[in-house]
């Protein structure tokens, strides 16, 4: 069934809203060559910068869930995502590196909320088999932002002398420009607050350990956290393996981003339709184990000509976003309306927990060969990362052998 076009607009505006939050968490990563000259900071420091980010989007999206059921869902999107753009802004104008570092923890704090309640709008305006193109369609902000945004951001340091401001005051101004729109065109959902008044009026962490201790929804946000962990593993020092062991210069690395972002784009909108025809949980297992080949060649990759290379980026990219798309449409399922907001940030939180954990294992485990000017042991967090994935697709086929059922017409693919 094709899209109406208020559904289009609703659907452009919520990816539009997750581009710029996961816009503004990416760009850290490749800004450390201008960040740690221009503060005179160790890496050490530097990784305090990016960590601060998921860990208040963890600590956000834990108080969310006690909270974001007892609200109407635009109006809290457009709050924290006003809370969002100051502290975006202050980032851009953010003189030291203490200033940068409380703005990141205020850009955390509201941008690990927006995710939650994105995805809860998609659970509340779609039926289930119906929410895989619209989930399809709002990811594909994160191909974009790790592909057009990127490379774009990264262009402006260069063209404004090295200044590393200028992506988050453009992050900035293109999300006062966005909160107008959303503000005028979102619809008002609040018929979950029907059945939750009475429930959660209490701030009470029994509901919290309710969640946690359910079979399925406890299980189900470990599997979040567990996919999350196993995806980013890598990633850490993806680019810092291409240039010290494979040898490939800087300039190249927006290359990497932007055709690895176009085939997450192409593949978060056929593999989230293709997933509303055949089912999630196949589209999601296809990926997950099509995805294991390509994350031991990445980590383990000679030196190559470019183009190969781009290839397996593309590739990976690709099938990471498919088992992304596929596997956040079916937790949405997993809960009702009335509880969607809560958890979908409860889910959010752990997805940032397990990030985290990614980067910081990671990080204990590749060392770095001074003499030589190489990474070592990179190969050995590959591995980690598909045992991780492959524990992340036992429990989802686990938790979601039923779930596709709910719908009826279903081909085979």
């Amino acid at each position: 069934m094709r899209l109406s076009r208020k559904e289009l607009t609703i659907i452009v505006l919520l990816a539009s809203i997750n581009f710029t939050h996961i816009l503004d968490f990416m760009i850290m990563m490749p800004l450390g060559n201008y960040l740690m000259p221009a503060f005179n900071i160790s890496p050490k420091q530097f990784s305090i910068l990016l960590a601060s980010y998921p860990i208040s989007s963890f600590v956000a999206g834990l108080i969310m869930f006690f909270l974001a059921d007892k609200f109407e869902r635009k109006k809290l999107l457009l709050f924290t995502y006003t809370g969002f753009i100051i502290g975006t802004a202050a980032c851009g104008f953010a003189n030291s590196y203490y200033l940068l570092l409380i703005a990141r923890i205020v850009a955390g704090l509201f941008g690990g909320i927006i995710g939650g309640q994105v995805l809860a709008m998609i659970g509340d305006l779609f039926p289930y088999e119906r929410r895989g193109t619209a989930m399809g369609a709002v990811m594909s902000a994160f191909a974009i932002a790790s592909s057009v945004g990127v490379t774009i951001s990264l262009y402006l340091v260069e063209l404004f002398h090295d200044n590393w401001h200028t992506p988050f005051l453009l992050v900035a101004l293109l999300g006062l420009i966005i909160l107008y729109l959303a503000s005028q065109n979102l619809p008002v959902l609040n018929s979950h607050l029907k059945s939750s008044i009475v429930l959660n009026k209490k701030f009470s962490f029994q509901k919290l350990y309710t969640v946690l201790a359910h079979k399925e929804s406890g299980k189900t946000l470990l599997f979040s956290s567990i996919m999350m962990m196993g995806h980013f593993l890598i990633i850490p020092f993806i680019t810092s393996y291409m240039e010290f062991n494979m040898g490939y210069s800087k300039s190249v690395i927006p290359v990497v981003y932007l055709v690895g972002g176009l085939a997450s784009l192409l593949a978060a909108l056929f593999l989230g339709r293709l997933s509303d025809k055949v089912g999630k949980l196949k589209v999601f297992t296809y990926c997950v184990i099509l995805s294991f080949g390509f994350v031991i060649i990445l980590t383990n990759l000679p030196v190559l000509p470019f183009f190969i290379v781009l290839i397996f980026f593309a590739i990976w990219f690709a099938l990471a976003t498919g088992r992304a798309v596929t596997s956040q449409t079916m937790v949405t399922g997993i809960t009702s309306d009335d509880n969607r907001g809560g958890f979908m940030s409860l889910n959010s939180s752990v997805q940032q927990l397990g990030t985290g954990l990614a980067s910081l294992t990671a990080g204990f485990i590749v060392t770095e060969n001074k003499s030589a000017g190489k990474l070592l042991h990179y190969e050995w967090v590959g591995y980690l990362s598909v045992l991780v994935l492959f524990l992340g697709l036992l429990l989802g086929r686990f938790l979601f052998k039923h779930i596709d059922k709910k719908s009826s017409h279903y081909k085979t693919l």
